[in-house]
C-alpha cells in the first residue's frame, strides 16, 4: 500500500486498517521511515505541542513468585538483587520525585508473596500515604491482583494500573509468562478499566514475534481501550532461559513507537530510561513518545528492571539530566496541572466508552 497515502490519513485523524499497519510495519526504505517519524512528531504536536510528560520510578519490592522467561528478577534468580522497601521509603522516594518535577509516580513491585497473598493491605496503605503525601497520580504496576484488591487500590487513590501482555499471541505469551494465564490479565486489565482506572499495556521486542504479532498487539491495545501503550526492546538477563537472546536492533522499536503515535493519536507513549538510559532519550523522542518513564532518583537503593543499575547512581535518570535533553529537542517538561487535565479529559473519554458499550448492549 502507498505509505504517503497511510501517513495522510493519519494526519487526517482517521483510524488506520490492519493492513494498513502492517504495510507500516513493512517499511524499511530510510525515505519511508522518515516520512513515519515525522508523521508521529506532527500528531504529537496536533495533542501535546512540545510538552511531555515526566513519571519517577520506584521499584519498591523485586521479590517475585513468577518465573518469566525473559526477567532478570524471576523467583528462581538467585544473581537478581533483591529488596523490599519499607512505606516510610517508598514515602520518602516519592516526596523526592515529585520534588524534582515528575508528574506520576509509578509505584512498581515485583508479584511478591508476602504482600500479594499474607500482606495486601500493606500495599493499600501504601497507595493511600504516597497519594495523600505527594498529591501527583499514582500508577500501580503490582502484576496480576484479586479483583477485590484492585478495587481497593483504586479507592485508596490509584489513577493507572500497569499490566504488561508483552505479547498479544497467546502461544508465545505461554513462553514467556511461564505458567501465567493470557486470558486472566487480560480481563484485569477490563476491570481496571471498567471501575475507573486508567490503563497502560505495552509489548516486548526481541523475544520471537513476528510483525504480524506486533501488529495484533496494537490491535489489542486499541480494543482494550489503553490510554498509555508502550513498546521496549528486550535485553537479555543472565540466568534466565532467553540469557542466550540478542537484544534487537532499535530501528524496530523506533519504528513501532512512531506507528504507535500514528495509531494512538492522543495517548501517552513512553520513551523508558530502562533499556538504554539516557543516550537512548533523544532517538525515541524524535520517534513520537511523550512520555519520559523509569526517573530514577541516585544512592536511595533503587534498581530499574531491564538495566537494574544503568545510570541511576550516575545521576543521569533523574529529571535534569532529562530537561538537558529536552531542551536540545526545543521541547520541555509539561506542568502537573497540565498533566491532570490530561488524565481527566481521559477518564472523562473512558467513562464514555463504557457507558455507550453499556447502552448498546
Amino acid at each position: 500500500m502507498n505509505i504517503d497515502r497511510i501517513i495522510e490519513k493519519a494526519i487526517n485523524g482517521n483510524p488506520l486498517s490492519a493492513i494498513e499497519l502492517d504495510s507500516l510495519l513493512a517499511v524499511e526504505d530510510e525515505e519511508e521511515r522518515e516520512l513515519i517519524f515525522s508523521a508521529a512528531r506532527q500528531i504529537r504536536a496536533k495533542y501535546f505541542g512540545n510538552k511531555v510528560f515526566l513519571y519517577g520510578f520506584v521499584y519498591f519490592s523485586t521479590y517475585c513468585s513468577n518465573h518469566c522467561s525473559f526477567c532478570y528478577y524471576r523467583q528462581t534468580n538467585q544473581e537478581s538483587p533483591r529488596y523490599r522497601k519499607t512505606s516510610d521509603e517508598t514515602v520518602a522516594i516519592a516526596s523526592q520525585l515529585v520534588k524534582s518535577g515528575v508528574h506520576l509516580i509509578d509505584l512498581t513491585m515485583g508479584e511478591d508473596p508476602f504482600i500479594l497473598r499474607s500482606n495486601p493491605e500493606l500495599l493499600v496503605e501504601l497507595v493511600k500515604k504516597v497519594t495523600e503525601e505527594t498529591n501527583v497520580p499514582v500508577m500501580i504496576s503490582p502484576g496480576l491482583v484479586k479483583d477485590k484488591l484492585l478495587v481497593e487500590l483504586f479507592k485508596a487513590g490509584a489513577t493507572w494500573y500497569a499490566c504488561y501482555q508483552e505479547t498479544h499471541s497467546p502461544l508465545l505469551f505461554r513462553d514467556l509468562r511461564i505458567k501465567q494465564s493470557y486470558h486472566a490479565r487480560m480481563k484485569k486489565k477490563a476491570l481496571a478499566k471498567q471501575i475507573g482506572m486508567l490503563v497502560e499495556d505495552g509489548i516486548l521486542l526481541g523475544v520471537g514475534e513476528t510483525k504480524t504479532d506486533i501488529r495484533d498487539s496494537l490491535m489489542a491495545m486499541m480494543e482494550l481501550g489503553a490510554s498509555q501503550t508502550r513498546v521496549m526492546s528486550f535485553i537479555p538477563q543472565n540466568n534466565t532461559p532467553l540469557a542466550h537472546y540478542k537484544t534487537p536492533s532499535r530501528d524496530l522499536e523506533m519504528l513501532v513507537i512512531a506507528i504507535m503515535r500514528i495509531f494512538f493519536q492522543d495517548k501517552l507513549i513512553p520513551a523508558s530510561l530502562d533499556i538504554d538510559g539516557i543516550s537512548g532519550l533523544e532517538q525515541r523522542l524524535k520517534a513520537g513518545a511523550n512520555v519520559i518513564t523509569s526517573i530514577i532518583p541516585p544512592s536511595t537503593g533503587l534498581a530499574g528492571v531491564s538495566q537494574w543499575d544503568l545510570d541511576i547512581d550516575q545521576g543521569n535518570r533523574t529529571v535534569f539530566q532529562v530537561k538537558q535533553v529536552l531542551t536540545k529537542l526545543g521541547m520541555q517538561g509539561a506542568s502537573l496541572d497540565e498533566y491532570w487535565q490530561w488524565i481527566i479529559c481521559q477518564q472523562d473519554k473512558c467513562k464514555r466508552r463504557r457507558d455507550s458499550y453499556v447502552s448498546d448492549r
